[in-house]
């Protein structure tokens, strides 16, 4: 994989300039000071949200669970509280917590943070909150109703390698989901040699920066030290990856699921055997048009 591309990092950009250079481009890019004058900025810490939220009942995935759906539900129950407890001990763990809506929760925590004025539409009331361990992973994937992001790194490190639709099928992605059976942390090009012709970003962001992510861009998450982010969304600008986004979240998603419940290992083997066939499918037409030009040039 190439992850060398250049994303470009701006500060105090206005929403004419974000939506012309950005936004209908499909451009990802970081934006540095977003929130700097934003109550969150100088409030938000781990024991700050403890304090609003602690007793609130909160569903934590385990990542050592291997989970072969999309949208799937959480592996164990506590209080907010003691996740965070979890978390500011800032050791290596397989827990993390995402689209969590703590708005929901407390008000204050709204105030605090509202949506950029950049960002602003029918769902900027949402502010879901994703919190991870340190040395957790997310899987390679897309987020499956195909909304644009920006997303908010609050406390710690997040590396978060960003891939763009155009290489769906050369990530091995399987059917009816919209994540990845490679694995991204120590990629094995024998086992999944489409991914030598992929290019994208690696990126880090730090306390303050935002990411805005284009709708169904690819991306794999790092949490270097035990963190969390706010991210706001906004709907496809597209009629067609409306509909796509619609498609993911209801017929593509049950019926996976569905699949799941009536054989779980024979349709997981499926998808898999269709991930590969996809990926192996793409990487034969790239060679046989690098032969061609080849071809061509010594004419």
């Amino acid at each position: 994989m190439d992850l060398n591309l250049k994303i470009d990092t701006v500060e105090n950009i206005s929403g004419k300039h974000f939506r012309k250079y950005y936004f209908l481009p499909q451009k990802p890019v970081i934006i540095k000071g977003l929130i700097n004058s934003t109550p969150a900025y100088h409030k938000w810490t781990m024991e700050y949200l403890k304090e609003k939220l602690g007793s609130t009942p909160v569903d934590v995935f385990d990542n050592s669970q291997k989970k072969n759906s999309a949208y799937t539900f959480g592996d164990l129950k506590m209080p907010f509280s003691e996740f965070i407890d979890i978390l500011i001990r800032n050791e290596p763990t397989s827990y993390r917590l995402f689209l969590f809506n703590g708005f929901k929760h407390c008000k204050q925590l709204k105030k605090d943070f509202p949506c950029p004025e950049i960002f602003k539409g029918v769902l900027d009331h949402i502010g879901f909150m994703f919190f991870g361990s340190k040395g957790t992973r997310v899987r390679m994937h897309f987020d499956i109703d195909m909304s644009n992001v920006l997303h908010t790194q609050f406390i710690g490190k997040k590396r978060i390698l960003l891939i763009s639709q155009e290489y769906n099928n050369l990530l091995y992605k399987t059917p009816l989901n919209t994540f990845s059976i490679a694995d991204f942390d120590n990629p094995d090009y024998t086992k999944f040699p489409a991914l030598k012709y992929v290019q994208g970003y690696d990126i880090t962001l730090e306390y303050g920066d935002t990411l805005f992510m284009p709708e169904g861009y690819w991306h794999y998450m790092m949490y270097e030290e035990s963190g969390f982010g706010v991210a706001y969304r906004k709907i496809a600008h597209s009629f067609d990856r409306q509909m796509q986004g619609l498609m993911n979240v209801t017929l593509k998603m049950w019926t996976d699921k569905a699949m799941n419940f009536i054989d779980a290992a024979a349709w997981n083997e499926y998808k898999e055997r269709v991930a590969y066939k996809r990926a192996n499918e793409t990487l034969k037409g790239i060679k046989m048009l690098k032969e061609r030009l080849a071809r061509t040039d010594n004419f």
